[in-house]
This record gives C-alpha cells, sequence and structure tokens, in this order.
C-alpha cells in the first residue's frame, strides 16, 4: 500500500484535513442543533452543546444554562441533556436525578413523555435531510437550471476543425432532427450519425442559422473520479481521448464497449491535451455503478465522467421549483444509500463502496478543490447520508435509541438498565467495527 498517495504533500494533507474538518463541523452542527432546539421546544434541558469531543478548546454558557463548547476532537459531537449519564443518553445520572421533584424531572430526557423524547432524537436526522434540501435548493438558484431550449454559454476546448457554433446559440435541431427538451435526451445523441462534425440548425439572434458543431458528447473528460485507474495514470479534467488501442473515439459513449472489453488489461490511450498529444497507459477496474432502475452494476471503468461539448446557459430557478429539486436530491441519495447497502449485504456489489474517514476526508479535499459549488455539494450529499445511517437501529445511534422508544410504546416501559448497557455496548461494538472496515477499505481497497 502506497500511503504517499493518501497524503501528497503537507500542504494538500493541510487542505484536505480543514476542507474535511469544516464539512463534518457543518454536518454535525445542524444533526446536534436539531435534537437540541427540538428538546428545548418539548421542555427538556440541555446542559452541554458540543461540536467535538475530548478536551474542551472553546465554552460559553447561555442565559438558559447551556454550555456551548469546541472540543480538540472534530470527529462528531453531542447534546447533553439534564439527567444523562453520558453524552450518548445511555443511561440515567441517578446523582443528579436524585431528590428531584416531579416538575424537575419532566426537564430531563429520561423523565420527559415518551413523544418528547422521540421527537428530540428523531429531529437529527431529519435536520440533516433538511440542510441536504436547503443546499441543494440553493445550489439551484445561485447556478440556475438549463435554459429551454438548450443554450450555448461557452464551448470546451477540442480537437475539432470547422465548428462555427457560437456562445448564445440554442440548439434546434441536429442532422435534421428536432432537439428533446425533457426525457430522451440520451438515447437522441446517441442516435445521431458518427461523424467528427454534424449539421446544427440554432437559434442565434432572434434568426434561425445553420452551423456546424462536434458531437453532443465528445470523449471529453469532464472529471476524474478518486481511486481510479484515469486518477493514478495523470488523466485531468478538460482532456480528449483521441483513440484507444488504435481504434479512434468519435463520442464518450465509444469508450464503454471497448474498456468493458478489456477485462482489466492494459490500454494505451492517445489523449489531447491543450493542443498537445499525450500516450497514456492504464488499465480499466471492475466498479459497481448504480442503475436507474435502482439497482446496480458491475462494470469495467477507468473512471472518468462525461458533458456536453459546452455549458449550458442557465436561468435562475423559482423558490418552489428550487424546493421540489432540492427534496427530489435528498431523496436519491437516500434511495441510492440504502440501495447500495442492500446489494453490499446481498453481496451483489463489492464491499468498498464503503467509506472510511480517510475516503470522506479524501473526497472532502477534493470536492473543496473543485470550487465552492462542487463543495457545497458534497456537504450536502454526505449530510443526507449521516442523517440515514443515524436512523439505522444500532444501539448508540439515534435509529438505537427510537427502537427502544418503539418498545417503550408497545411494552408499557423501557428496557432495563442492564439490557440498555448490554445493547449499548453492542452498539458501540457495531459502530466502531464500522469504522474500522471503512478505514481499512481506504487503505487497501482500490
Amino acid at each position: 500500500m502506497d500511503f504517499s498517495a493518501l497524503i501528497p504533500s503537507f500542504g494538500g494533507f493541510l487542505f484536505t484535513a480543514v476542507a474535511f474538518i469544516v464539512a463534518l463541523s457543518i454536518i454535525v452542527a445542524i444533526h446536534e442543533f436539531g435534537h437540541y432546539i427540538v428538546g428545548r421546544w418539548s421542555g427538556i434541558h440541555a446542559e452541554v452543546f458540543s461540536i467535538g469531543f475530548g478536551p474542551v478548546l472553546w465554552s460559553r454558557p447561555d442565559k438558559r444554562g447551556t454550555r456551548w463548547q469546541i472540543a480538540a476532537l472534530p470527529f462528531g459531537g453531542y447534546v447533553k441533556f439534564l439527567g444523562d449519564s453520558d453524552a450518548a443518553s445511555s443511561g440515567v445520572d441517578g446523582e443528579t436525578v436524585e431528590g428531584l421533584s416531579e416538575e424537575e424531572l419532566r426537564h430531563t430526557m429520561h423523565g420527559a413523555p415518551l413523544w418528547a423524547r422521540t421527537l428530540t432524537v428523531l429531529a437529527g436526522p431529519v435536520f440533516n435531510f433538511i440542510l441536504s434540501t436547503i443546499l441543494f435548493a440553493g445550489l439551484a438558484i445561485f447556478i440556475g437550471i438549463a435554459e429551454k431550449p438548450l443554450t450555448i454559454k461557452e464551448i470546451y476546448p477540442l480537437p475539432v476543425q470547422g465548428i462555427t457554433l457560437q456562445p448564445g446559440d440554442a440548439l434546434l435541431q441536429i442532422a435534421g432532427r428536432d432537439v428533446p427538451e425533457g426525457e430522451g435526451f440520451a438515447e437522441f445523441a446517441d442516435a445521431l450519425p458518427r461523424t467528427p462534425l454534424l449539421d446544427y440548425t440554432v437559434r442565434r439572434a432572434g434568426q434561425q442559422a445553420q452551423a456546424k458543431g462536434p458531437q453532443l458528447f465528445p470523449p471529453r473528460v469532464a472529471a476524474v473520479q478518486l481511486k481510479s485507474a484515469a486518477r493514478d495514470a495523470g488523466l485531468q479534467k478538460g482532456d480528449v481521448i483521441l483513440s484507444i488501442d488504435g481504434q479512434d473515439i468519435l463520442r464518450f459513449d465509444d469508450m464503454i464497449d471497448i474498456v468493458e472489453g478489456s477485462q482489466g488489461r492494459p490500454m494505451q490511450l492517445k489523449v489531447w491535451r491543450q493542443g498537445k498529444t499525450l500516450d497514456i497507459t492504464l488499465s480499466a477496474r471492475r466498479r459497481d455503478t448504480p442503475l436507474p432502475d435502482g439497482g446496480f452494476k458491475t462494470r469495467w471503468l477507468i473512471g472518468i465522467q462525461s458533458s456536453l461539448f459546452f455549458e449550458p446557459a442557465a436561468r435562475t430557478a423559482g423558490p418552489v421549483e428550487a424546493l421540489k429539486l432540492g427534496l427530489e436530491q435528498t431523496y436519491g441519495v437516500i434511495k441510492l444509500s440504502l440501495s447500495g447497502m442492500y446489494h453490499m449485504i446481498a453481496g451483489q456489489i463489492s464491499a468498498c463502496n464503503i467509506s472510511g474517514p480517510l475516503g470522506i476526508a479524501q473526497s472532502s479535499g477534493e470536492m473543496a478543490s473543485q470550487g465552492a459549488t462542487s463543495f457545497i455539494s458534497f456537504i450536502a450529499l454526505l449530510s443526507a447520508a449521516v442523517g440515514l445511517l443515524n436512523l439505522f437501529p444500532i444501539p448508540m445511534l439515534d435509529g438505537g435509541h427510537l427502537v427502544f422508544y418503539a418498545w417503550e410504546a408497545v411494552a408499557g416501559k423501557p428496557p432495563s438498565d442492564k439490557i440498555l448497557r448490554i445493547l449499548m455496548m453492542i452498539g458501540l461494538a457495531l459502530v466502531l467495527s464500522l469504522m474500522i472496515f471503512g478505514l481499512t477499505n481506504d487503505l487497501f481497497c482500490k
């Protein structure tokens, strides 16, 4: 294992660490604030609101008697409610609750009504989902959504001669076929003639005009994935793949069958980069990719993403439209996460899809290096994933507490302290095992 790949330089490591801490702190703060504010509304007093664990770096009490603090280990956080024996609310602090009146007990976590405890625990994951929705919606407003009809804002550099399309052109027809505005765009692009240049009918300055342009999805690298063959081989965003093993590549999809057919053997790529031609050798790797129907397919991939040959012009999304998009994207993250978990448990996809702290830190640094938009999108995605993870019925997690409350609702009393302690130990072991497993994947999965 080449550990230097994880920490390429001190400066790179520091940037990655800061990005990771910022992303995690935002997500943790929102999660714990959900617990805090709903607990407060429900009449449960919070003694400590902490971002991080361990030695306290800064703290300040507020007028309600809650101590707000930042601790040295930024790998989580907690809200300690009145009467809790620890930060995980795993038991009752007998010394604190001893001698409290009924009214005072009502303000403890364990003395509050079942509905108040349930809402307080559920609020953490829900606030994570709310954060994801707001961030995704905010991006839709800030970045905008593609104009209809599809309009060119900027044409990316390509090694194709004879392009006469211009920024501002609205695409009406390609090769005599109307450009679809909704579903079927991928099929439309795939059915276009396989020629370097295509005939475009566009609206330019209010009038129809004819122009020449490339394939909609040229073999241009729009993004390079972490832990991929492409990244290890040195491919960069903006590179255009001219050929693979001597076979000319006119559009991105031309590479799919070639890469799949390689079965992981070394391939020779000719790559155009800023006017120069480079020779690159790489071998595809097995990867599990999500399908539109919610399943997964294991394929040979080199780890690059496609895009249109231009940056589309965008319009500002309205608040309602943006909120709808935010909800759809948050739901999509949850659905994909659940599908991936199911397929991993069923043994249908590799367990290497689980990332640990190093993998998440690497992704944080990578997204931050690509700009604020990518970093915010990553935080939104990670927040939804964290909210979902906390709902799993594992003791120590919010979902475990909700299971205990469901038991109490049915049985009329909570599980005994002895059973709770045993279950909490089991939950702690499961969480630590998952963290170690993810860390192992970070180090040894390619």
